[in-house]
């Protein structure tokens, strides 16, 4: 199966890709596998480099609108941790943690100053847990779609899910992925509903194609999530999520915001746990606001948010999917 077509937001990147000028992509190594990060330098940052950790599917090269707002005031790293992009693939008893010594390792090698981190969905437990870690180190803390407080009836749906694909049927596998994921309620307006089923459904496709060991790895994956308990402090951070994501609700995403000192919650309007492929305008103009300062806050208070934008290019507003 051919790759698909980036769509604007999350995903594999295209092949070939034109390089942004000044780029520079580093190859580090983790407990024996090897992964590569992404830096856009500036000259003259303006505030601390920001890094983005995505999820399980969201490599270096899906930040484009992250790139074009923050680029011009500071740095952007991205990364293909092991497991994503064309990082190597995880073994069978690696876990969560080897992740989390990736990013720590990939933080090393940037150098001693403090860092903003944005992560989203698996890239937010990630981001999270370095955070708990090395809280010197992390300047803010932007967190969307954290999976926390994943119920039992939510694991049996996704190991069925899995069990589709071990069976033989990725097309049925990949569209209880996409139904899981993303909000089918018609009564909730989701801003680019249709192209965000399509994607994340052949997205997920494209990925089981080319990992023939791809429903053990899911498996696996189940098993190894990250505890996120804890709490954090010293570190400003901002948790938001789509106000219909019904992967990461937003009441355990209030929830999870609560047990980080000082912390910040709000959500985005018409759209889902997809948010940064649906409303990806709102998020990196949340992103900007937040690492630079914009909302004016000191460090170590709450962050004042801005109102959630209700406007972008106009859509659909009823259909399922």
């Amino acid at each position: 199966m051919p790759e698909p077509p980036a769509a604007e937001g999350p995903g594999p990147a295209p092949a070939p890709r034109r390089a942004a000028p000044g780029e520079v992509i580093r190859t580090l190594t983790v407990d024996g596998l090897r992964y590569a990060y992404r830096r856009l330098p500036h000259p003259a940052p303006l505030t601390d480099p920001v890094l983005v950790l995505g999820g399980a599917r969201q490599g270096m090269y899906g930040w484009t609108r992250i790139e074009e707002l923050l680029g011009p005031v500071t740095e952007v790293i991205t990364a293909d941790l092991p497991g994503m992009g064309r990082a190597d693939a995880l073994r069978p008893g690696d876990d969560n943690l080897l992740l989390c010594r990736a990013v720590e390792r990939l933080m090393d090698e940037l150098g001693p100053a403090p860092l903003g981190i944005f992560g989203y969905s698996h890239g937010a437990s990630l981001a999270f847990t370095c955070a708990q870690q090395r809280p010197e180190r992390v300047a803010r803390l932007l967190l969307g779609g954290v999976p926390y407080g994943t119920t039992e009836a939510e694991r049996a749906y996704w190991v069925a899910t899995v069990d589709e694909l071990a069976a033989g049927r990725p097309e049925e596998f990949a569209t209880r992925v996409a139904e899981g994921m993303l909000c089918t309620d018609p009564a909730r307006h989701v801003h680019r509903r249709r192209l965000a089923y399509n994607y994340v459904r052949r997205l997920h496709l494209y990925e089981v194609a080319r990992r023939p060991d791809a429903a053990a790895e899911l498996y696996r994956s189940l098993r190894r999530a990250l505890p996120l308990d804890g709490g954090l402090t010293g570190v400003p951070t901002l948790v938001f999520c789509g106000e219909h994501d019904n992967l990461t609700p937003p009441h355990r995403q209030r929830a999870f915001a609560a047990t980080i000192a000082g912390s910040a919650f709000t959500t985005l309007a018409d759209s889902d746990h997809w948010v940064v492929l649906e409303r990806g305008d709102a998020v990196a103009e949340l992103a900007y606001a937040f690492f630079t300062g914009a909302t004016g806050t000191p460090a170590g208070e709450a962050v004042p948010l801005p109102g959630p934008r209700r406007k972008e290019t106009a859509g659909p507003r009823a259909g399922r999917h």
